[in-house]
């Protein structure tokens, strides 16, 4: 066959060249953190394209998240949903592992395709208490609000002691194209707030959870 005046023979690097598979970013990022193994007291989440190591809290943090459980745990009772810790909860190739969430109690028919954790879909609520330190405050402040917002959870809760001399910040109405959320009520320590939707709706964070406004 004779090649028109206008086209040019393929090289063989060229043909090489097309053939090589580049591999997916968020493929490789998910198969290495599969694979991970980490010292006793660490865990790695998948946050905006990175893998992000963190240990696990301190004293103080534990206590509240210990608080916040048990008392979602009761307010719940026997229904269909539950106070989970220590969970992974997956979304189109993101791990990440929130402090407190709610999910079905029965989990099976929730988990993922590869039965790592929950799908962010079956999701009703989220909580992250703030660690200190700079990265670990914009990670739940910035990157995870943003993260969940783009996974579409319903409720997406902050305890920040570090933030003036303590806050609680509910948001609610997740909109995914943006990263963001449409409705944010932030109080300080001392003021209650209240789960305005969801299985939880009518929960209450006040000072019995987060203790009392620091000083």
């Amino acid at each position: 066959m004779t090649a028109l005046a206008h086209e040019r023979p393929e090289t063989m690097s060229e043909a090489k060249a097309e053939s090589v598979l580049v591999p997916d970013p968020d493929e490789v990022l998910w198969q290495l953190w599969k694979a991970m193994e980490l010292p006793e007291g660490y865990r790695a989440e998948i946050i905006e394209g990175a893998i992000e190591v963190s240990p696990t809290g301190r004293r103080s943090h534990a206590q509240v998240v210990n608080r916040l459980r048990n008392a979602l745990t009761w307010f719940l009772g026997e229904g269909e949903h539950a106070a989970f810790q220590d969970t992974n909860v997956i979304h189109q190739r993101r791990g990440w592992i929130p402090d407190v969430l709610i999910a079905p109690e029965d989990l099976e028919p929730h988990g993922d395709e590869e039965d790592l954790g929950v799908a962010a879909s079956a999701v009703s609520l989220i909580v992250e208490v703030v660690s200190p330190g700079k990265r670990n405050q914009d990670r739940d402040r910035v990157r995870k609000r943003r993260e969940y917002a783009r996974a579409g959870i319903p409720v997406y809760v902050i305890i920040d002691d570090y933030d003036s001399h303590g806050t609680v910040t509910v948001l609610t109405e997740p909109d995914p194209d943006k990263a963001d959320w449409v409705g944010v009520h932030r109080v300080p320590y001392g003021t209650e707030v209240t789960i305005p939707e969801g299985p939880a709706k009518g929960f209450v964070i006040g000072e019995a959870i987060t203790g009392p406004k620091r000083g």
